[in-house]
Parts: C-alpha cells; sequence; structure tokens
C-alpha cells in the first residue's frame, strides 16, 4: 500500500493517476479525502494530531508526504514541526519508506544555480522552519531510524496547478481576458517545474532502491525564461497580447494590508530580485529523464484551461 499524506493537492492527484497507472493500491490522506480516481482507501485525518497520522500510516510500505498549509508564518510555525514529527513516527512504526515533497526556501539567496548540494542558508522566516524539517528528517536517516528521502521542486506551474504562482499570475489572468503580473521584475530567469514531470519522477523514485537516504532535485527543464519570455510564450499559446505589469514590493505591502497571504510575500522577493536556478541533471542522468520544455508545458496547460 502506497499512501499519500495530503493528498487534494495537484502533486497528489497526479501521483494517485501514476500509481493506479501501474497498479499499485493507494490510500489518500487528507482533511476532506474521499475515495476517488482508483484508490483503494481513503481517510479523513488532520495530520497535525499524531494518533490520527500513525493510523493513517499503518500497513503502507511507501509515504509521500505532500502536505500543504495556508500560507501564513503563525500556521507554517505551529503545524509543521509536528506534521513531520508525527509522519517521522508514523512510518517508523509501519516501517514505511517515507518521500517527503520539499521545496528550496531553506536554501536561502543562492549566487548560481541551486543543486541537491547546496547548503541550508535560509534568508526568509518560512525558509528557517523548511530548513528545520527538512534536518529533522535528515537526521532520522542519518542515525537509522528511517529509510527516507526528500524530493526537491522548483515552483511549479501545470494543468490544475491552481496554487502555483505562474498559474495564479499569468495562465489566470490571460485566462480571464486580464492582464498578467510578475514581481518584482521581468528580466531574471527562473526555474518552473511541471507537475506532471514531478509526479511521474515521484513513482521513478519510490520504485529505485538507488534513490533512498539522499536529496533529489525533481526534474526541471533547464535554461529557464526571463519573466517576459515566460509571459510571452503562455500569451502566444492563449492568443493573445502578452501585456503583462509588475507588481513591486511596495504595492504588494499595501495589499497586503487587506489580504493575510498577500502579506507573506514580501520576504520571499528575493527569489525574483535574481537568478533563480534549479539544477535537476542529476536526476535526468540517473533516470534519463528529459523534462518537459517549457514551450511544451506552457502549450499543456494553456489547453488545460481551455477544457
Amino acid at each position: 500500500m502506497h499512501t499519500i499524506l495530503g493528498a487534494g493537492g495537484v502533486i497528489g492527484k497526479l501521483l494517485l493517476h501514476e500509481l493506479v497507472r501501474k497498479g499499485i493500491p493507494v490510500r489518500l490522506v487528507g482533511r476532506h479525502a474521499s475515495v476517488t480516481g482508483g484508490a483503494r482507501e481513503a481517510l479523513a485525518v488532520d495530520l497535525s494530531y499524531r494518533k490520527g497520522t500513525i493510523d493513517a500510516v499503518s500497513g503502507s510500505s511507501v509515504v509521500y508526504l505532500l502536505a500543504g498549509l495556508k500560507y501564513e508564518l503563525p500556521v507554517w510555525k505551529d503545524l509543521w514541526p509536528k506534521i513531520m514529527a508525527n509522519t517521522i513516527e508514523a512510518c517508523t512504526k509501519a516501517k514505511a519508506k517515507l518521500i517527503f515533497f520539499d521545496n528550496v526556501y531553506m536554501y536561502g539567496r543562492v549566487n548560481g544555480a541551486m543543486t541537491e548540494e547546496t547548503p541550508f542558508a535560509p534568508c526568509s522566516k518560512k525558509g528557517e522552519i523548511r530548513a528545520r524539517i527538512a534536518q529533522h528528517l535528515l537526521d532520522e536517516v542519518k542515525a537509522g531510524n528511517l529509510t527516507a528521502l526528500i524530493a526537491r521542486a522548483a515552483d511549479f506551474y501545470g494543468p490544475d496547478a491552481h496554487t502555483g504562482v505562474a498559474n495564479i499570475m499569468i495562465f489566470d489572468k490571460f485566462a480571464k481576458g486580464a492582464k498578467a503580473s510578475l514581481l518584482v521584475n521581468d528580466t531574471t530567469h527562473h526555474s518552473y517545474t511541471f507537475t506532471p514531470d514531478a509526479a511521474k519522477a515521484l513513482l521513478l523514485l519510490a520504485g529505485d532502491e538507488r534513490s533512498w537516504n539522499q536529496t533529489w532535485h525533481l526534474p526541471t527543464a533547464p535554461d529557464p525564461p526571463t519573466g517576459r519570455q515566460f509571459v510571452e510564450l503562455t500569451a502566444r499559446a492563449f492568443g493573445v497580447p502578452p501585456k503583462y505589469s509588475i507588481l513591486q514590493p511596495w504595492m504588494l505591502r499595501m495589499a497586503g494590508l487587506f489580504d493575510g497571504t498577500v502579506r507573506e510575500i514580501p520576504e520571499m522577493l528575493y527569489q525574483n530580485e535574481t537568478e533563480y536556478l534549479f539544477d535537476s541533471s542529476r536526476f535526468r542522468k540517473v533516470f534519463s529523464f528529459e523534462p518537459t520544455t517549457y514551450a511544451q508545458g506552457i502549450t499543456l496547460t494553456v489547453g488545460s484551461y481551455r477544457k
């Protein structure tokens, strides 16, 4: 049994499809989980509760921690350490292998490309939290208490990726006939992971004994476009003019007075102020996996908006 913790997001849904396609029984776990898409079981569980998490993982051979939390610092401070501790304990008791789907916040501002060897140097409060929970997992692996791996992705985009920044600020806007938006500037190159590639990669990692007890960067197309180029590719696929505005920090601070989620964005703007380059060449080489190009991924994503 493979169990997906935090099954309601786009990665969880895509991973479910890949697992079912391979004939692997799947249990879905989330606050509002229900049997869907060929899953064998579904459990409605709050992962911040220890016993519920332990029960949800019982009988699993592989567990995927894909949980997403409301994008507010107090929520992250309270819940992420609990969720990681509960998941580690549950997997240890069940003797299940754990795959943690992670982001790059713990790296902080990086001069050059981010690789699996990039040290943790967070420059944001959220980055500090992500560094803490990732290190907790790595320490358990090093101590021999758990078989696990970290699967790290860049910012993502793709069909139905409703929480992806590119989807929200570019695809959604063009689909509604509005101008797109970019953060801070339009001249820096920014890597994006295509969500279907990420889901396929998680399944490859789960099925290969070489992958465990280490960190992997999930397959992401090299040579990322600038913000302007990404907008132009997307506009061309929609068949609309490439109109966009650039949101400056002061605009976000003003908007944050009325919106809690927007209030959290300014501390993360360093990711848009300089080059954001995500290197997944190790995964591509080991698994002979060629990521979806930006032109292909954008075309597929736009196609999903037209359905």
